[in-house]
C-alpha cells in the first residue's frame, strides 16, 4: 500500500510548535540536542513536550558525534522513539544504538562517498542534507541521484513552503524535513510557514508519479517507518 509523503518538522523547543506540526499534519517532530546549536534543547524540557505529542506522531531526537552511551540513556530518558544520527558516527556505533533505540535514523551530506555508501550504516531510513546542517542552505538535488535505492531518504537542507513541491517532483524522496525553513526565529516556528509547507509537501507527494525507482526507495521496501507503533502491540 502507497504511503503518503513523511513530513518532519524538526527543532522544536516549545509544546505550542509541536502539537501545532502534529495538528498540521506532521508525521514526526525532532529536538535538537546538538550542544551549540540555536535550538538546542535541554533534555527535561523535551520529556514535558514528548509527554504531550500524541503517540501516533514520531519523536526524534537528533544527536552529533555523541556518546553512543549518552545518545541511548538520552532517547529513553526523554521517551522519544528514534534518534537521528548526524555526525560522524560510524556503522559499528550506528549498529550499537540501533539495537538499543526502536528507529535510528542517519543523516548524510549529499553527494559525499558516505551518502552513497549509505547502506553499509545497516539503517533503513537515511536523511540527506546540505553541508551544514540547519544552515537553511539548498544542495544540488542531483546528487540524491546516487544515493542507495533501496533506502527510505528523507530530504533536508534548505528546504521551504516556496521550495518543498519541486523537491519532492525532482527527487521523489520517502520524506522530506524542515526547521529554519518554517521559523520566525531560530527555535520558534511560524505556524503560517509550517502550514503550507505540510500543505505543499503532501500535495506534491500525492502528486508524483511513481516509478520503479520511487518503489524501490518509498517504503515498498522491507523497512518502513510507519510502522513505529508495531513495538506496542
Amino acid at each position: 500500500m502507497e504511503q503518503d509523503l513523511f513530513v518532519k518538522i524538526c527543532g522544536i523547543t516549545d509544546v505550542d510548535d509541536a502539537l501545532l506540526a502534529v495538528a498540521l499534519g506532521a508525521d514526526a517532530v525532532a529536538f535538537n540536542f546538538v550542544p551549540g546549536s540555536k535550538r538546542q534543547l535541554a533534555p527535561q524540557r523535551a520529556r514535558d513536550i514528548v509527554a504531550r505529542v500524541p503517540g501516533e506522531t514520531l519523536t526524534i531526537g537528533v544527536f552529533r558525534n555523541e556518546a553512543k552511551e549518552r545518545v541511548v540513556d538520552l532517547v529513553h530518558r526523554t521517551g522519544l522513539r528514534a534518534a537521528q544520527l548526524h555526525g560522524d558516527e560510524s556503522p559499528e556505533e550506528t549498529a550499537w544504538i540501533a539495537a538499543r533505540v526502536p528507529i535510528v535514523i542517519k543523516a548524510f551530506v549529499a553527494g559525499t562517498p558516505q551518502a552513497e555508501r549509505a547502506r553499509d550504516w545497516g539503517v533503513g531510513t537515511i536523511l540527506v542534507d546540505a553541508p551544514v546542517p540547519g544552515s537553511g542552505e539548498l544542495f544540488d538535488w542531483s546528487l540524491a541521484d546516487s544515493l542507495p535505492v533501496d533506502l527510505d531518504v528523507i530530504l533536508a537542507g534548505g528546504l521551504n513552503p516556496d521550495n518543498v513541491a519541486d523537491a519532492v517532483q525532482q527527487v521523489r524522496p520517502w520524506g522530506v524535513d524542515v526547521a529554519s525553513g518554517v521559523e520566525s526565529a531560530p527555535g520558534h516556528k511560524d505556524p503560517t510557514a509550517m502550514r503550507r509547507f505540510i500543505q505543499n509537501a503532501k500535495a506534491a507527494g500525492q502528486a508524483v508519479e511513481r516509478t520503479e525507482h520511487d518503489v524501490a526507495r518509498s517504503g515498498d521496501s522491507e523497512h518502513t517507518m510507519y510502522d513505529w507503533n508495531q513495538e506496542n502491540d
